[in-house]
């Protein structure tokens, strides 16, 4: 089969998936659950590695107004599409670093969820991670990078700041010179080494405590929030094999 056919095959099955796993009925009733505890009608939020919008529609549904950023052109395409009736969501085409320019996004074509501009992120996780064997990251984008600073010049403060950038998480939040009242960042089993520098940037920022969620599930994993060094314990000792999944921070007054 001629390769531009496969790939062709190949991002649309990945598409069908994303579509699946993120936009499936009745998903969007827990999301809003989840995030009402930092989002209140009329906040800021801003949604860094949006992909297809599952998150900042639930924003946009309890009344906040979005920055979704999705570097992908062909998911920023459905982005558009799929929150096209909430004009509270404004999306970008942009990625977020340390600083601004330009940087090669890596692209998988059946799994667009693991786009990343890591190269250690995306080798070390196929050799550790049995998930991630299989992967192939067989093409990539030149895409514009800015900085969390930049988009609150632009755009203000946010309440809250998803952050889902495949391994570039710390460099995210080396572009951040605030505290943010909340935000959240993923971490993926093999890679826990990547989550004690998002700790270090947050504590130059401020105080914070921490709570996590498994995988794509809406519920804490503990039922009161913990203190820096707890976190570092549990990250230490193996992130109670969580394969991956998102940590959440709420700064302390």
């Amino acid at each position: 089969m001629p390769v531009a056919i496969t790939d062709q095959l190949n991002r649309g099955w990945g598409l069908l998936r994303s579509l699946f796993i993120y936009r499936r009925p009745g998903r969007q009733k827990s999301l809003r659950r989840l995030y009402r505890e930092f989002i209140r009608p009329g906040d800021l939020v801003f949604d860094i590695g949006a992909h297809l919008g599952d998150r900042s529609s639930a924003f946009a549904a309890l009344g906040a107004r979005v920055v979704a950023l999705e570097p992908q052109p062909q998911l920023l395409s459905w982005l558009r599409r799929l929150t096209r009736h909430q004009p509270e969501v404004v999306c970008l085409p942009l990625a977020v670093g340390r600083a601004p320019g330009n940087a090669e996004l890596a692209l998988s074509l059946r799994n667009p969820t693991v786009a990343s501009l890591d190269s250690r992120w995306r080798e070390h996780l196929c050799t550790t991670t049995a998930g991630f064997r299989h992967v192939r990251w067989e093409d990539s984008v030149t895409v514009t990078v800015t900085t969390l600073d930049e988009l609150i010049r632009e755009y203000g403060r946010p309440s809250f700041c998803k952050i889902d950038v495949e391994g570039f998480e710390a460099e995210v939040l080396a572009g951040l010179n605030q505290p943010l009242p909340a935000l959240s960042f993923e971490f993926v089993n093999g890679v826990l080494d990547q989550v004690p520098p998002c700790l270090e940037e947050l504590e130059r920022l401020g105080r914070y405590e921490f709570n996590v969620i498994a995988g794509e599930r809406r519920w804490f994993i503990w039922s009161s929030w913990q203190k820096p060094d707890s976190l570092r314990r549990w990250i230490d000792a193996g992130a109670d094999e969580i394969a991956s999944g998102d940590i959440y921070a709420r700064l302390l007054t």
